[in-house]
C-alpha cells in the first residue's frame, strides 16, 4: 500500500461479525450449511401497507430528487406521532425530530455535534461496540461504565461514583438493552437523566428495542423530569417496523440539539429517497394488532432460544425484551468464546460470546431470535446431536 492509512483506523478492530462472516462463509464453501444465530438482522417482512406504499411512490417519476436532510413534514409528524401514540411523548415535528439514514448513522451525528477530539466518552459494558468504534474514530476517549446483572444491568452507581468523570461530554444508554435484554424502566432512566443533569454530560439513549418487549415497557427517557435539558434519544425502524434494509430512524430532542444534529447531517447527506419516506410514513401509523403480531412471534422464538441456551448449560434470566436471548454459563471455568466456537463446528450453529460486548459480556453467550420457529427447532436439534455425541466419544 502506497498511501498510509488514517490514523483513526489504528485504534478501531475490524467488527467482529465481518470476521466470523468470513468464516462461515468458507465453511459453507466446504458444503456445510450454517444457521446464523448471531446477527440481529430481521427476517420477518413490513406490513403489506407499507411495501404497497414504497412501490406506489417509486413508480411516481417525480420522486426521485435529492430531498431535504430534515425529511418531508409527513415522515416528522408521522414520527411524533408514533412517540406521542406509543411513548407519551409529545414532540414538535417541526423543531424536536430529526429523520435519519439509520440511528447509527445518528450515533456519529450525535458524536460528531457534541464531543471534541479528547473529550471523554462514556459508554455502557457490556453494550453495542459502535457506540466505542465511534467515540474512537472521531478522536475521543473511551470510558466505560459497568452495569450490574444482580440489578438487572442497571448502571453500577456505586462503581460509577468511584470514577473520574471530568472531561466526560458523551454518555450512551440502552434500555431495552442489547445485548443482556434487561427491559426498559422509569427508575433507571430516571437515575440516568438525574447522573447526567449533575455532572453535565449529554445523555444519549439509544432505544431500537422497546416494541420487542411487554407492551407497558415502552419508555422514552425524553418523558423523565429534566431530560429534555440533558438528554437525546434514537429510534429505529429497523427492529419495530422489520425495515433494517431501508436505513431509517430518527433522533428526539430538544430544539437546540436537533438542530445541532442537523448541521452535521446537511454537511454529510443529501436526505433519504422520498418513496422510502412516504413508506416509512405509513409504517409508523400501523395499528397495535401489528406490534402484538412482532411480540407474539418473538416470544415463540424466545422460547426455543432459551431452550438452546439452556442446553449448553447457560443460565437465562427471565422478562428479557429485543431480538435477543442472552445467557450466563454456569460453569465458570469455561470460555464463552471457546463454547461458541466449538458449537460452530460441531453443530455448525453460530452464536456470539458475550465478550465481544465489553467485559461484563464475560461468561455469558448472545442469541439472535432472527430466524424462523423452524430455524431455531433445527438448531436446537443439531446442539442436542452434538452434546450427545461428545458425551458418547467421553464414555
Amino acid at each position: 500500500m502506497i498511501v498510509p492509512l488514517a490514523t483513526r483506523l489504528s485504534v478501531v478492530e475490524e467488527y467482529y461479525f465481518a470476521t466470523k462472516l468470513r468464516q462461515i462463509k468458507e465453511m459453507e464453501s466446504a458444503g456445510h450449511h450454517i444457521i446464523n444465530l448471531g446477527i440481529g438482522s430481521p427476517d420477518l417482512p413490513p406490513s403489506q401497507s407499507t411495501i404497497d406504499s414504497l412501490v406506489a411512490s417509486a413508480a411516481d417519476g417525480r420522486h426521485y430528487k435529492y430531498q431535504p436532510y430534515k425529511g418531508i413534514p409527513e415522515l416528522r409528524a408521522a414520527m411524533a406521532g408514533y412517540m406521542q401514540q406509543h411513548f407519551k411523548c409529545s414532540l414538535d415535528p417541526a423543531t424536536e425530530i430529526l429523520p435519519l439514514p439509520g440511528s447509527k448513522q445518528g450515533m456519529l451525528y450525535v458524536t460528531m455535534a457534541f464531543a471534541n477530539p479528547g473529550d471523554t466518552v462514556l459508554v455502557p459494558d457490556p453494550g453495542y461496540p459502535t457506540y466505542t468504534g465511534v467515540a474512537l474514530m472521531t478522536g475521543g476517549r473511551v470510558l466505560s461504565y459497568p452495569l450490574d446483572p444482580a440489578n438487572g444491568w442497571a448502571p453500577d452507581w456505586s462503581a460509577l461514583a468511584q470514577m473520574d468523570v471530568r472531561g466526560v461530554k458523551l454518555m450512551w444508554a440502552n434500555y431495552p438493552h442489547m445485548p443482556t435484554g434487561a427491559p426498559a424502566c422509569e427508575p433507571v432512566l430516571n437515575d440516568l437523566v438525574q447522573f447526567a443533569r449533575k455532572h453535565r454530560i449529554l445523555l444519549c439513549h439509544d432505544n431500537p428495542y422497546a416494541q420487542l418487549g411487554r407492551s407497558e415497557e415502552l419508555l422514552s427517557i425524553l418523558t423523565c423530569p429534566g431530560a429534555a435539558d440533558v438528554a437525546i434519544e434514537l429510534h429505529s425502524m429497523s427492529k419495530s417496523h422489520n425495515l433494517s434494509g431501508w436505513r431509517i430512524g430518527w433522533a428526539a430532542g430538544s430544539p437546540e440539539y436537533i438542530d445541532a444534529l442537523g448541521r452535521v447531517a446537511s454537511n454529510v447527506e443529501s436526505g433519504m429517497s422520498l418513496s422510502l419516506q412516504h413508506a416509512a410514513t405509513v409504517a409508523l401509523k400501523s395499528d397495535r394488532s401489528w406490534y402484538e403480531r412482532l411480540r407474539t412471534e418473538y416470544n415463540a422464538r424466545r422460547s426455543l432460544g432459551e431452550s438452546i441456551l439452556n442446553d449448553l448449560g447457560c443460565t437465562v434470566s427471565p422478562g428479557q425484551a429485543g431480538m435477543f436471548v442472552w445467557g450466563r454459563i454456569a460453569d465458570t471455568s469455561m470460555d464463552a468464546a471457546a463454547v461458541a466456537d466449538r458449537v460452530l463446528e460441531n453443530a455448525h450453529v453460530f452464536l456470539v460470546p458475550g465478550i465481544v460486548f465489553g467485559k461484563g459480556g464475560s461468561g455469558y453467550l448472545r442469541l439472535s431470535l432472527c430466524s424462523p420457529v423452524p430455524t431455531l427447532d433445527e438448531a436446537l436439534s443439531r446442539i442436542r446431536k452434538s452434546i450427545s455425541s461428545s458425551a458418547g466419544r467421553a464414555s
